[in-house]
C-alpha cells in the first residue's frame, strides 16, 4: 500500500467518510463497485475544472491535481449518462460531476465539452488494506425501523426534468413554512451527489438537511428498486416522525426518469405525500408533464412551480388549461406558498355536521 500524498482533495460524493479512515492506495485489480473510493489525477480538464469538498467548498482544479474520487452512475440529460466500468483494466476515467463522482461517460448532451479526464492511481484502502466503500460509512441510523403514523407531512417536489426548477421550489416551500414558524427538515432522495440544493435548503430555514449521499452513496442512477425505496425510507425514519413538523423533498430529473418513476408508483411514497408540487421549464411541458402524471401514476399537483413560473406568459398560458394554483418559487410570496401547503380548515355547514 502506497501513502496518499499530503494535502489531496476529498470531496462531496465521499461526504460520510472521515479523512482519518484513508490510510493509502492499493493497485487496481477487481472491478468497481458503487462507493468505492479511488485515488487519482487530473489528466486533462474539461466540462469540471472544479471539486466540491464536504463542506460545500469549491476547489478550483489543474492538470496534475490529485484527489479521492468516487464511483458512481450518472443520469443527467443535460449534461452526461456514465456508468461504473464493468472492467478492470480502465486506464482513464471520466468526472462526472463536481462532486468527485467518476465513471466512463456513455453519452453527453451537445450543450457541454468532453468530460475532465482522471487518471486512476489505485483503489483508497484503509487501515487493514480493505478498499474504502462510502456505503460503510452511512450515517443514517434511525432508531426504529417501523413508521408510526401520524408522521411529517412530506412536501414533495417533482418536475418534467433536469433543470425544471425542482430545488428551487423545494427551497421556496421550506421558507414559506420556516417564516410561518413551522419546524422544517429537507431531503434529497434522488440525483447525484452535490450539497449547493440541500445547503440551500437549509440557508431557507430547514433545521436538518439530508441526501442520499448521507447513506454512502454517490448517485442513485441504477439503484435497485428496494435500495431507492430503502433510502427514502431510512430518511423518513430519521427525519419525519413528529407530526407537528414538515419534511420538504426533492426527487431528481423528471417524472419519467427510472428511479424517480420507481418512487412515484411505490406506496410507501404514495401514502406519504401531503402536497405535490410539479415544476417545469415552461407552460406545455407543465400541461404535457400534467397528463403523464394522471394517466402513468394517477396523481395531481396541489401546485405547478418550476422554471414556468417566473414568466407570467407561460402562466397566462397555463391558466388557459388549468386552475392548478402556480407559484414563482425564485420571486415568491411567502404567504401564498404557505397557505398552497397548508390550507386553511374549511367550517363545516349545518348539514355537514
Amino acid at each position: 500500500m502506497k501513502k496518499l500524498d499530503k494535502g489531496f482533495r476529498l470531496p462531496s460524493a465521499a461526504y460520510t467518510v472521515p479523512r482519518k479512515a484513508l490510510k493509502g492506495y492499493m493497485k487496481l485489480d477487481r472491478i468497481p463497485q458503487i462507493g468505492d473510493l479511488i485515488y487519482g489525477q487530473v489528466e486533462s480538464l474539461g466540462q469540471h475544472s472544479s471539486l466540491e469538498n464536504s463542506h460545500g467548498r469549491i476547489h478550483t482544479i489543474h492538470q496534475g491535481t490529485k484527489a479521492v474520487f468516487v464511483f458512481g452512475n450518472r443520469y443527467a440529460p443535460d449534461y452526461y449518462e456514465g456508468l461504473i466500468p464493468t472492467h478492470s483494466d480502465f486506464e482513464k476515467l471520466d468526472l462526472l460531476a463536481r462532486s468527485g463522482v467518476v465513471g466512463e461517460v456513455k453519452s453527453k448532451s451537445g450543450k457541454v465539452i468532453s468530460p475532465t479526464s482522471i487518471k486512476p492511481l489505485g483503489y483508497v484502502c484503509d487501515a487493514e488494506g480493505e478498499v474504502v466503500n462510502a456505503r460503510d460509512y452511512n450515517l443514517i441510523k434511525p432508531k426504529k425501523m417501523e413508521k408510526k403514523f401520524p408522521r411529517a407531512k412530506l412536501i414533495l417536489a417533482i418536475g418534467t426534468a433536469m433543470n425544471s426548477g425542482k430545488s428551487a421550489a423545494a427551497t421556496a416551500c421550506v421558507h414559506a413554512l420556516s417564516v410561518h414558524e413551522k419546524e422544517v427538515r429537507a431531503s434529497k432522495v434522488t440525483g447525484t451527489a452535490s450539497l449547493k440544493d440541500i445547503l440551500n435548503m437549509n440557508d431557507a430555514g430547514a433545521t436538518y438537511f439530508s441526501d442520499f449521499s448521507f447513506l454512502g452513496y454517490p448517485s442513485t442512477y441504477m439503484l435497485d428498486e428496494d435500495q431507492i425505496v430503502d433510502v427514502f425510507n431510512k430518511l423518513d425514519l430519521k427525519y419525519a416522525n413528529n407530526k407537528d413538523n414538515y419534511w420538504v423533498v426533492e426527487f431528481a430529473d423528471g417524472i419519467n426518469q427510472r428511479e424517480t418513476a420507481m418512487l412515484l408508483k411505490h406506496p410507501d411514497v404514495r401514502k406519504r405525500i401531503h402536497k405535490l408540487i410539479f415544476c417545469a421549464a415552461d407552460s406545455f411541458g407543465a400541461i404535457g408533464g400534467l397528463e403523464v402524471l394522471k394517466n402513468k401514476f394517477d396523481l395531481v399537483p396541489d401546485a405547478i412551480s418550476g422554471v414556468c413560473s417566473s414568466s407570467p406568459l407561460h402562466i397566462k398560458e397555463l391558466s388557459e388549461y388549468t386552475d392548478i394554483p402556480v407559484f414563482n418559487s425564485l420571486n415568491m410570496n411567502a404567504t401564498e406558498v404557505y397557505k398552497i401547503l397548508n390550507p386553511p380548515r374549511k367550517r363545516k355547514t349545518k348539514e355537514e355536521l
